[in-house]
């Protein structure tokens, strides 16, 4: 080929034309991805026109991300590039993820402080397959719960699953993590456990009274409003409080299921929960609840 000739290129007057370095088009070439159309007398590479498209195919590929040997096949016609983008598409999925999941992780240990241990440990925890999480949240149920005969707590139980989505938010991998970590305590388990037994039907007696307090929304919303007033949870006001929402129950049953519970931080477990999944938590009812155990005990002494 006649190297003089306008519409044959040199190896350096092709990377002038297309803006690359000549040892990434040197590369390309010796990969197959942009053979020269011929060689000089001297055996120096030589490309035509249709070597600049398909450089520029070539850059636009890689700057997809595609790998070259990806490209020399599509440019080669063994496949697609819909096949092709379709499979790196799903790649760029599961990176994404990951990254989003190591973002998380990252952003985590830097709020805590945590340890090299910590860390690792929450970068596995992080990482569980769907499988090992769910592993890990039956055991605890089955723990906590298993044996009670309560057919509305276990429906409860049964509907209150633990799921972290296949992309999940910060937030969800930081709610997750700490989840995790609460649910494998056995001193967190063995106050939960306790907290259920409370609250378990006892037998020819129906359930204890305490026992749907923590499942009664109205009672924390009442307590806010009385808090926001100004009530004290010493005073006859707290009183009236008391009567018109437990009436004549056992109040000292009513107490023992409340302080239980706050014991064994049942509200920060129910808000973990409602953040995992990706729901807006109603408010932290720790305040409304302690304020309520308070008023039990001062109502208990008068």
């Amino acid at each position: 080929m006649d190297d003089e000739r306008p519409d044959v290129l040199t190896i350096g007057r092709l990377a002038h034309r297309t803006g690359l370095p000549v040892r990434t088009l040197r590369f390309w070439s010796d990969e197959g991805a942009v053979p020269p159309a011929g060689r000089s007398a001297g055996g120096y590479r030589l490309y035509d026109a249709e070597s600049v498209a398909r450089v520029e195919l070539v850059r636009t590929l890689r700057e997809l991300g595609l790998g070259l040997d990806d490209v020399c096949r599509v440019l080669g016609g063994r496949t697609t590039v819909a096949e092709v983008a379709d499979a790196h598409v799903a790649a760029l999925d599961a990176q994404i993820r990951s990254l989003k999941m190591s973002r998380a992780v990252l952003s985590t240990v830097a709020k805590r402080g945590s340890t090299v241990e910590e860390t690792a440990l929450m970068n596995r925890l992080a990482r569980l397959s769907a499988a090992e999480r769910t592993q890990i949240i039956d055991e605890f149920k089955e723990e906590v719960f298993g044996g009670l005969d309560d057919p509305r707590l276990r429906d409860r139980m049964s509907v209150f699953s633990v799921e972290l989505p296949d992309d999940p938010t910060p937030e969800q991998v930081d709610a997750w993590i700490e989840l995790a970590e609460l649910v494998r305590d056995p001193g967190f388990r063995a106050r939960l456990r306790t907290w259920m037994e409370l609250n378990a039907p006892i037998p020819g007696q129906g359930r204890p009274p305490g026992a749907s307090l923590w499942w009664a929304r109205q009672i924390v919303q009442t307590v806010a409003e009385v808090r926001k007033g100004g009530v004290a949870p010493d005073g006859p006001a707290a009183a009236e409080v008391l009567s018109k929402l437990f009436g004549d129950a056992d109040r000292a049953a009513v107490l023992r299921s409340l302080e239980a519970g706050i014991k064994a931080g049942a509200e920060h477990y129910r808000r973990l929960v409602a953040r995992v999944r990706g729901q807006d938590s109603s408010p932290d009812a720790t305040e409304e609840l302690e304020w309520l155990a308070r008023a039990l005990r001062a109502a208990d002494q008068t």
